[in-house]
């Protein structure tokens, strides 16, 4: 299968293949939250004081297998706790959901019930997930309990600032508290639902991707595999429209892969490589790509201070590899001839350089420059 990619300082387009190789391979450790970052998120009403932790909730007695409605291991475990733990864990997930939702009062309290809480065995954060339901209306909804990883959170701001969607999350030196994102997982998607979307809707879902794709390369979003994401359907006056999410952030600039930061060159997304191929033309591919470019340089000069005060405190923080920060340098460096990705000495003046590099050029891009 042929996917076009972008080469060179005008963006001439050559031919490349999926990749089809194992692209991550090793196991990326947890960062703790510096003393600057932990300022930028008080700052920002990200901070949190909880008596509970992650850890306290990996004090689990027992637990069952999740399935889902065709009966297939989910990776999820319902855990259970002595009566004694859960009254106190019970109460105090409440108490968080009211902060991360509410104004953090205890006059609703009464009115909620913690259905379950699910523990995944797969992956690198294995988090918790709460199901949480006002007992009046039986309305329900999630979030999830982390162990606090600096990646993470800079990847979370980054998604609020630079997508189309906000993001609702809270933050302490052990835990991390991230909202539910709705929306059918991709690989879901993929395998149930892409092919019964008529031509048109396949169309417009092979457009969302190419901007999604360039998104994630655009803020050094890592392993976009089809897990790591959600397709969201929204019903217009007269049509479905599909929108595509991120759902999983911890890969934010660890790699050492342009690639890795390119959902386009994971197996996983084969068969949405293949609707763009059936559905774009190379001008559509070129123009959605502008579009996304186009916007995302818009965020960054409207988002003010706050993204220049994130960067400025990530270039201080490890968050990689020496031997992965020097290739992947190397490597923008090849897709974009500017010399100011070279001269990079952290992750954080990798995203400042590819943010200026974006700020300089958005407004000068046409169509003719990149056919």
């Amino acid at each position: 299968m042929i996917i076009e990619t972008q080469s060179g300082k005008r963006g001439i387009f050559v031919k490349k293949s999926v990749v089809e190789d194992k692209l991550i391979s090793k196991k990326k450790p947890f960062f703790p939250i510096s003393k600057a970052l932990m300022h930028f998120l008080k700052k920002y009403d990200r901070w949190m004081e909880s008596s509970i932790c992650y850890e306290d909730l990996l004090r689990f007695s027992g637990s069952v297998i999740v399935y889902d409605k065709n009966d297939n291991d989910t990776l999820w475990v319902r855990v259970y706790y002595s009566d004694s733990d859960r009254e106190e864990i019970d109460y105090h997930l409440k108490t968080i959901y009211t902060q991360l939702y509410s104004d953090g009062g205890d006059s609703s309290l009464p009115d909620l019930n913690i259905d379950a809480i699910d523990y995944c065995t797969f992956g690198n954060s294995k988090p918790f997930r709460i199901k949480i339901r006002n007992i009046l209306n039986d309305n329900f909804t999630y979030f999830y309990v982390k162990k606090t990883d600096a990646s993470r959170v800079y990847g979370l701001e980054f998604e609020h600032i630079l997508s189309p969607y906000n993001l609702n999350f809270m933050v302490n030196h052990d835990t991390l508290i991230e909202e539910h994102i709705a929306g059918i997982p991709g690989d879901i998607f993929i395998k149930d639902y892409l092919s019964e979307c008529s031509a048109a809707e396949k169309a417009q879902i092979a457009k969302e991707y190419v901007k999604f794709n360039e998104r994630c390369m655009i803020r050094l979003l890592g392993d976009m595999r089809a897990y790591n994401y959600v397709v969201i359907p929204i019903h217009d006056f007269d049509h479905v429209i599909y929108k595509i999410r991120a759902i999983d952030f911890d890969q934010q600039c660890f790699e050492g892969k342009l690639s890795v930061y390119r959902p386009q060159f994971f197996k996983e997304n084969y068969p949405l490589m293949m609707v763009i191929k059936d559905k774009l033309n190379h001008e559509s591919i070129v123009q959605y790509k502008i579009e996304e470019r186009s916007i995302v340089s818009r965020r960054l000069i409207n988002s003010g201070n706050r993204i220049d005060f994130l960067v400025n405190i990530m270039k201080n923080d490890p968050l990689t590899i020496p031997e992965n920060l020097e290739n992947l340098k190397k490597e923008i460096f090849l897709f974009t001839k500017d010399d100011a990705f070279t001269k990079s000495k952290s992750m954080g003046e990798l995203m400042q350089a590819a943010f200026d590099y974006m700020r300089r050029n958005y407004q000068n891009v046409s169509l003719g420059d990149l056919l």
